[in-house]
């Protein structure tokens, strides 16, 4: 059997590189382009190029890493499709700061050195992500590790824009975007992220041109009224009735300018008139439109104010606006201030407030590329999981807007769009053109703008398949067949990908969409440098090694609500860990002289029929739970199984045939149940626990010639199906717990042998009982066991029920009940002081109101816990007075 004794404990940090080693030698994790076996394929949410792993991706990758070794274990050509992103603003960021400290610039390099420079910090610190997801586990096919800038993906970039340009798709036009103006972009309503701001309303005087009264309007930008072209109020507001059409006087800029009437503005918000600056505000600019209204730009792309903007030129947006509110109090225009609260739209990448502003960007015409990724869903061609998430994702794509898809930043994919000199020529290719096609001119000049990092991102199921040439990969593995990831990403890439995929191919890009929460602290907050409560996953691996950090984190994913994570939890499971490993020691200790050659005459004994059936529900609970992508039900039922049943009872049960108290031929029974239970528990375990379940499936095996994770997984066996079986051990069981249970209250010590009766409600139970007497003997430590059908119950017992039988344990000098009556007594009174003071704490509002939330957690804890105790020595002292009666 075993060939090595196991060390005294599992130290995962001599054994995760090594076994991750022997995988990758092996090409464990390397799915085959052709098959016979039914494909199975997951793309990873790429991660960022200059990404470290955080807790988002260790829980994302994590699920991912259990499905994928489920499904290889069962049979699939599995293929995990790796890679990164080559992530835009992010990655132009860093290097652009690496370029300050050398007292440089991007534009002092030039666009190809700097791009020349990107690539070189992409190969030199690039990817460390990957590398720490090899520490997590992850059985990725590295062999196909794909990057979003690679030459294959950046081919299916420009073969894709060329479609969607010749179709009609793309379009060029002015429109209002959010502008960042630190990172010099644009960037999409979804890059936009909001905060509230605690600022002002400003109510200012517009006279009327004519000399007759004035228009009130309220602003909480009052900067921008540089550009104002129009004020607006509703058509049905009696109060601007015989206004409409006439003109006020925009104060500070003395120019006359409209007032309109359109159904937009809201007649009961200030005094119902709104000032319209189009340049500003995308729902001015959309009003604009409407009334064909100038639309005038103020500020530059750094958030200066430009020319439009008369004596503020050349000012900061924010000092600007110091200074218009100022002279806007002295010419007497400012009629009052008043708080508001609002939200202001910052960049999600540098947190600086965007700007709205107009400019000549490229879009692509979205609706109706959503309305057939709506319809895939509403059809079930692909499953969002979660289901509660389907109507956000309608909402969201029934509302679209048309996807703004340029950036101004260097790197990133160019869009493929040059323009003749000579002739004005567009042309756009998917191939670098020498001439214009028109006219022949070799003066050609490429459009300066990158694309969207989504835009790649769109076509990660295909592109990295391989399209848009026809690859047997492309062929096998497509549609992919589910998507792990955040909730957060589902309209910057699923959505996208979701449209794109069945643009591009004709077909959805997966089957199942899983959308999982985040991950907070054991409080429930968001985890936080700031706060202090954020959690390093490498710390946590390096601590308690990865097998007890992966299974913590699928124990804690339940559908649709966030992972509550401490380093406690995490600890937890590394008990788990400790657990398995002994009882790994002193299962291949027992089975060394196994002989699995040997006949068996003898039927299984009950312990044995127990724990085949248990074993059988528990591999149907994992096997259906992780179809279902209910991790926490999946990891609960191999937790429950191993440590309740097969540590906590089967190789307790199992310990006299070990230790020689049976026959030779039970004994060999006993080894071989436990050598098929052990093996198929390894296997259930093994998704979550890669490394522990590789290094003592060598030992078990005896070589390290094949890996646990190209064995098969289990199946629940008819043969083993024995639900009376299951009963009447439960029954033992629970006389056993009973027994143990009365030690605990009574304070009696493990090592006290006790007598026992027992009451059986009839002649069935009293055989069933009588015939498994030994193992209640063993695990109770009795001295003796009486078994009587509707027994009496004796005077000085404790006594415990079970379903209809009774158990009596005879307490005569054995407890002085008296004595322990009276030490109950002073230790409820002390409980029941300690309880009063906590109490009468937490009811105090001072105390409430004033102290840190952590003390107040703390005094609350402290009450549960007391509450506890009290009912606990209450029953005690309950049942110690009936037995002295």
């Amino acid at each position: 059997m075993a060939k090595r004794e196991l060390a005294k404990a599992f130290e995962p940090a001599d054994i995760e590189k090594r076994l991750y080693d022997y995988w990758l030698t092996n090409g464990y994790f390397h799915a085959k382009d052709k098959s016979d076996a039914p494909a199975f394929s997951i793309v990873i949410p790429p991660p960022n190029v200059t990404g470290m792993l955080h807790m988002g991706h260790a829980l994302n990758n994590t699920l991912q890493d259990i499905i994928i070794r489920f499904k290889r274990m069962q049979g699939y050509n599995t293929l995990w499709m790796p890679g990164m992103d080559h992530a835009g603003i992010a990655t132009q960021n860093v290097v652009e700061q690496q370029l300050m400290k050398e007292g440089s610039s991007r534009h002092e390099l030039g666009r190809e050195k700097f791009i020349e420079r990107v690539w070189e910090w992409k190969e030199k610190y690039g990817g460390v992500i990957i590398n720490q997801l090899k520490r997590l586990g992850c059985s990725c096919d590295w062999e196909r590790e794909r990057f979003t800038m690679d030459k294959g993906l950046s081919n299916a970039v420009r073969e894709v824009f060329v479609r969607l340009y010749k179709e009609d798709m793309i379009y060029q036009g002015d429109y209002i975007v959010n502008w960042c103006p630190r990172c010099h972009t644009a960037i999409s309503d979804l890059e936009v992220e909001f905060k509230s701001d605690a600022s002002f309303l400003w109510n200012i005087r517009y006279p009327m041109a004519d000399g007759n009264g004035e228009i009130v309007v309220a602003t909480t930008r009052p900067e921008t009224m540089l550009g104002d072209t129009a004020v607006a109020v509703h058509p049905d507001d009696k109060r601007y009735a015989g206004k409409i059409g006439k003109y006020v006087i925009l104060p500070l800029m003395n120019k006359k300018i409209p007032i309109i009437a359109d159904e937009y503005v809201t007649m009961d918000f200030g005094s119902g008139a709104v000032k319209i600056t189009p340049g500003s505000d995308p729902n001015d600019f959309a009003m604009a439109q409407r009334h064909n209204l100038e639309i005038i730009s103020i500020m530059d792309g750094t958030g200066i104010i430009n020319e439009n903007g008369g004596p503020y030129q050349g000012q900061e947006r924010y000092e600007a606006r110091k200074n218009v509110i100022a002279d806007l109090e002295k010419g007497n225009y400012l009629v009052s201030t008043e708080p508001y609260a609002h939200n202001v739209g910052q960049c999600y990448r540098c947190k600086t407030d965007i700007e709205p502003m107009v400019s000549k960007q490229w879009f692509v015409k979205i609706k109706p590329l959503a309305k057939q990724a709506i319809a895939a869903v509403v059809k079930e061609k692909t499953k969002i999981i979660p289901k509660t998430w389907e109507a956000t994702y309608y909402d969201w794509m029934n509302n679209i807007r048309d996807w703004c898809i340029s950036r101004q930043l260097w790197w990133g994919h160019r869009i493929p769009v040059w323009y003749c000199d000579n002739c004005k020529k567009v042309i756009v290719s998917t191939v670098d053109p020498d001439k214009c096609p028109d006219c022949g001119g070799a003066s050609l000049k490429q459009d300066e703008d990158v694309l969207d990092t989504w835009f790649s991102s769109a076509l990660w199921p295909f592109s990295t398949l391989g399209w848009p040439d026809e690859t047997p990969a492309l062929k096998t593995f497509y549609p992919t067949s589910l998507l792990i990831t955040g909730f957060d990403i589902l309209f910057f890439w699923v959505a996208r990908m979701m449209m794109m995929g069945i643009y591009v191919m004709k077909e959805v890009p997966f089957e199942h969409v899983y959308l999982h929460a985040l991950v907070r602290d054991e409080k429930g907050e968001k985890m936080s440098k700031s706060k202090g409560n954020s959690i390093d996953p490498l710390l946590m691996i390096d601590q308690y090694g990865t097998d007890a950090f992966r299974f913590t984190l699928a124990a804690y994913t339940a559908q649709g609500r966030d992972v509550r994570l401490s380093p406690e939890r995490i600890e937890g499971y590394k008990f788990f860990v400790n657990k398995i490993w002994n009882a790994s020691k002193l299962t291949f200790s027992n089975l060394e002289d196994y002989d699995e050659s040997a006949s068996l005459q003898t039927v299984d004994s009950p312990p044995d029929k127990w724990i085949k059936t248990r074993l059988n529900k528990a591999i149907e609970e994992v096997s259906t739970s992780l179809d279902e992508y209910r991790f926490n039900d999946a990891s609960a039922a191999v937790y429950r199984f191993i440590w309740h049943e097969l540590c906590d009872w089967y190789l307790e049960l199992s310990k006299p045939a070990f230790y020689g108290k049976e026959s030779a031929e039970k004994r060999t029974a006993v080894q071989k149940t436990l050598s098929e239970v052990f093996q198929a528990t390894l296997q259930i375990l093994h998704p979550f626990m890669p490394f522990l379940t590789e290094e003592l499936w060598h030992v078990f095996k005896g070589d390290d010639k094949d890996s646990i994770m190209v064995s098969r997984f289990p199946v629940a066996k008819d043969e083993w199906k024995n639900d009376e079986a299951e009963k009447e051990m439960e029954m033992i069981m629970d006389i056993i717990t009973s027994v143990r249970n009365i030690r605990g209250e009574m304070r009696i010590a493990p090592s006290q042998k006790l007598n026992l009766l027992i009451s059986a409600a009839d002649e069935r139970n009293r055989k069933l009982i009588e015939s498994n007497q030994g193992y209640i003997l063993n695990l109770a430590n009795l001295e003796s066991l009486k078994v009587e059908i509707n027994a009496v119950e004796p005077k000085g017992v404790a006594t415990s029920v079970t379903g209809s039988t009774k158990i009596f344990v005879p307490l005569a000098g054995i407890v002085d009940i008296s004595g322990e009556i009276t030490r109950l007594e002073k230790e409820l009174g002390k409980i029941q002081k300690d309880l009063q003071q906590s109490s009468k704490k937490l009811a105090n509002r001072d105390f409430m109101t004033k102290a840190a939330p952590d003390v107040i957690q703390k005094e609350q804890d402290k009450v549960k816990e007391y509450q506890k105790k009290h009912s606990t020595l209450e029953n005690a002292l309950k049942k110690l007075k009936g037995i002295h009666k």
